[in-house]
C-alpha cells in the first residue's frame, strides 16, 4: 500500500501541467469521482488495524497535494492571460454620459417652486375623470355649448368616464373636500383629441392655480399673476389683461406677458405685437363654489390655468411641441445647464 502511495505521489511531483486540456486530464485520474486515489480508500480494509489511520492521512495527503498542483496551474494560466490582455489599466477612463432633465419638468417644478412661495400647496388628482368633475360642476352641464370648445377623449365602455381635459377637476376635488381658505395648485397632464402638430398635441401638460376666501378680489389675482411673471421671465417683465370667456369664471381674463427678448419693441417672436399670450384666469363663478358645497354668499376666489408646453416654448425657444414627446436624445441634451 505505502509503495503505491509513493508511485503516485512521484507521478504528482513529476507530471507537468502545459495546457487546459492536460489540466482536465490530471483532475479527472487524481480528483475525478473515479480517481485512481478512491482504489486506495478501498483498500484500507487489507490494512492491519493499527496502520489504518497513518494510511488514510497519507492517501489525504496525496489528494491535498494534487488539488495545490492543479490549483497553482490554474492561477499562473489566469495570471498569463492578464499579462497578454489587451486591458491598459493605464489609459483614462471613459466619462459617463449624465441624463438631463426633461424641459417640460423643469418649467413645471419652477412654476410650482413660485408659487410655493406665497403660500400654495400642490393637489393633484385622477388622469380618468368622470363628467361631473370635468364639466358639470365646473358650470358646464351637458347640453352646454362650451363643451364644443373641448375635444374630449371618452371611456368606450363608459360614456361617463372619460381622460380629462384640464386640472380644474382636480380644483372641483379640493373644494368638494376643503373648507376655505384654499390656496392650491394642480399641475399635471391632460388630454384633447387634436390634430398632432407642431402647434397642437393630443396630450399636453397644465398648472392650474386656485384661491378661495373670503373678499378675495380680482386685485389680488392681478398681484399674483405679476409676481409670478416677474419672478418666471425677470423682473423687467409685465402684464396685460383682456376680457376673454370661461365658463367657470366670471368675469374671465386672458393675461400677456411682455416679450423680455425684445422688450416689448416688437420682434419675429412675439409676432412684432411686444406681447406674448401666457395663461387665462379670472374669479371663480358664483355657480361653481355652489356645486362643490362653499357658500358664495361668503366666499369668493379666483382660478388661473397655464400650458406648461406653452411656457417652455416661450422660455426655450422651442418651435415645435412635438420635439417634447419624441424623446430625442439630442433635444434632451440641450437643457443639461438648465439643472
Amino acid at each position: 500500500m505505502e509503495d503505491k502511495i509513493k508511485e503516485f505521489e512521484q507521478d504528482i511531483e513529476k507530471l507537468l501541467i502545459k495546457s487546459k486540456d492536460e489540466a482536465e486530464s490530471f483532475r479527472i485520474k487524481f480528483l475525478g469521482s473515479k480517481n485512481v486515489l478512491k482504489d486506495l480508500f478501498s483498500e484500507i480494509r487489507n490494512v492491519p488495524q493499527d496502520k489504518r489511520k497513518a494510511v488514510g492521512q497519507l492517501i489525504n495527503k496525496l489528494k491535498n497535494k494534487a488539488q495545490d498542483k492543479l490549483d497553482k496551474f490554474t492561477h499562473d494560466s489566469e495570471s498569463q492571460e492578464d499579462e497578454n490582455s489587451d486591458l491598459d489599466l493605464t489609459l483614462p477612463g471613459e466619462n459617463v454620459s449624465l441624463g438631463s432633465r426633461h424641459p417640460i419638468s423643469l418649467v413645471t417644478e419652477q412654476i410650482v417652486d413660485i408659487f410655493k412661495r406665497i403660500g400654495f400647496n400642490v393637489s393633484e388628482g385622477p388622469e380618468i375623470e368622470d363628467d361631473w368633475h370635468n364639466f358639470s360642476a365646473l358650470n358646464l352641464p351637458e347640453e352646454h355649448p362650451a363643451r364644443d370648445m373641448q375635444d374630449t377623449f371618452f371611456i368606450e365602455k363608459d360614456p361617463d368616464y372619460l381622460l380629462r381635459t384640464h386640472t380644474s377637476s382636480v380644483q372641483v376635488r379640493v373644494m368638494e373636500n376643503q373648507k376655505p381658505p384654499i390656496r392650491t395648485i394642480t399641475p399635471g397632464r391632460v388630454f384633447r383629441n387634436e390634430a398632432i402638430s407642431a402647434r397642437a398635441h393630443c396630450f399636453f401638460h397644465q398648472v392650474e392655480g386656485l384661491y378661495i376666501d373670503k373678499k378675495v378680489s380680482f386685485a389680488d389675482l392681478k398681484q399674483t399673476l405679476d409676481f409670478f411673471a416677474k419672478e418666471l421671465f425677470g423682473e423687467t417683465a409685465k402684464i396685460r389683461m383682456r376680457p376673454s370667456y370661461f365658463p367657470f369664471t366670471e368675469p374671465s381674463a386672458e393675461v400677456d406677458v411682455s416679450c423680455t427678448l425684445c422688450n416689448t419693441k416688437g420682434c419675429n417672436v412675439c409676432k412684432y405685437t411686444g406681447w406674448l399670450e401666457i395663461l387665462g384666469c379670472g374669479m371663480v363663478d358664483p355657480n361653481v363654489l355652489k356645486n362643490c358645497g362653499i357658500d358664495p354668499e361668503v366666499y369668493s376666489g379666483f382660478a388661473f390655468g397655464m400650458g406648461v408646453e406653452r411656457i417652455a416654448q416661450l422660455k426655450y425657444q422651442v418651435k415645435d411641441l412635438r420635439l417634447y414627446s419624441e424623446n430625442d436624445v439630442r433635444f434632451l441634451n440641450q437643457f443639461k445647464s438648465a439643472l
